[in-house]
């Protein structure tokens, strides 16, 4: 049930963030395909494709929303009757949650663990489905264009990888801030994360302590401004692996253009050995975002004396 409702929370807040930044960007559709009738690949960002009121939807909101209710519904149905010995969905769904149960639990440890699972599992299956449902035919190729002397253009997809949209990715990052902030207070305390932050390492006295906290506090402040760039690094991070993955399918898809029977062919076979190397950075790429996360969460909340993980500072 978190992880339904850790789902719920990263795709409404992917709404929030999208919405907020489409509007004046995609005003009118005439002003859109003027913008992108000559463009070539992906534009940098999303076009909106309708309206709830006042809220624009953009065309990776739509994928967003599709990968978020797909998981939901298929994660209750599989798991609607628990059977002792499991099978089928039911199956999949336990191996995947206590594959990845397993492995943080060796990452950031068991106290840890417990608390933080729900997110960072949701983070993982959330980026990993929709990474891979942005693969699916039609998405970046179904939707409103314009006839040219050259063919029919595309300038207004129905579709767009949701992560291939930095306003998603930077909403799961801001999201990741504030339960990292909320977890670091829980774990530390007000005083806690200052000294770790800006408290002196190590065993020192006279001098040499007055020394090194003027040392550590400076390390501090570069501390604190690389914490705050956290959410940036991770956002850019997904969001440029996917964003460049899509054009490069899509380069390879119109790369041949002459004579038409040739296009016809090559636009369908270039692309292939490129969509199984897009299934591998789809993986690894939320791999790569829930690891970074779990360890940023272990290293402010892990004490020398404590179990979770053995990693002191």
């Amino acid at each position: 049930m978190q992880l339904l409702i850790g789902l719920l929370a990263v795709f409404l807040s992917g709404w929030t963030a999208c919405a907020a930044a489409a509007g004046p960007a995609t005003s009118s559709h005439g002003g859109e395909a003027g913008a992108h009738a000559g463009h070539h690949g992906l534009p940098p960002a999303p076009v909106t494709v309708f309206h709830l009121g006042p809220l624009p939807v953009t065309n990776s909101m739509v994928v967003t929303w599709i990968a978020a209710a797909g998981l939901i519904v298929f994660a209750r149905r599989a798991l609607r009757r628990i059977e002792a010995v499991p099978r089928g969905a039911q199956n999949f769904w336990e191996w995947l949650v206590e594959s990845l149960y397993d492995f943080l639990e060796g990452v950031i440890g068991r106290d840890l663990v417990r608390k933080t699972f729900w997110f960072f599992a949701t983070i993982f299956i959330f980026i990993l489905f929709t990474n891979w449902i942005s693969l699916f035919p039609g998405v970046g190729t179904i939707g409103w264009g314009v006839q040219t002397e050259h063919g029919f253009r595309l300038v207004k997809p129905l579709f767009r990888g949701g992560n291939a949209d930095l306003n998603m990715t930077a909403a799961m990052a801001m999201i990741f801030f504030a339960f990292w902030t909320v977890w670091a207070f829980q774990a530390n305390g007000a005083k806690g994360v200052f000294l770790h932050i800006f408290g002196p390492k190590g065993e020192s006295a006279g001098l040499m302590r007055l020394m090194m906290i003027v040392v550590f506090f400076a390390v501090g402040i570069l501390e604190v401004i690389s914490i705050l760039f956290r959410p940036v690094s991770l956002s850019f991070r997904l969001y440029g692996n996917i964003f460049a993955g899509e054009n490069l399918l899509e380069t390879m898809a119109t790369m041949i253009q002459e004579p038409a029977w040739a296009k016809a062919v090559f636009s369908v076979l270039l692309p292939i050995p490129f969509y199984f190397m897009e299934l591998l950075v789809g993986l690894v790429q939320a791999l790569v975002f829930m690891l970074l996360t779990a360890v940023f969460t272990m290293l402010i909340c892990t004490h020398e004396e404590g179990a979770g993980g053995g990693h002191g500072h």
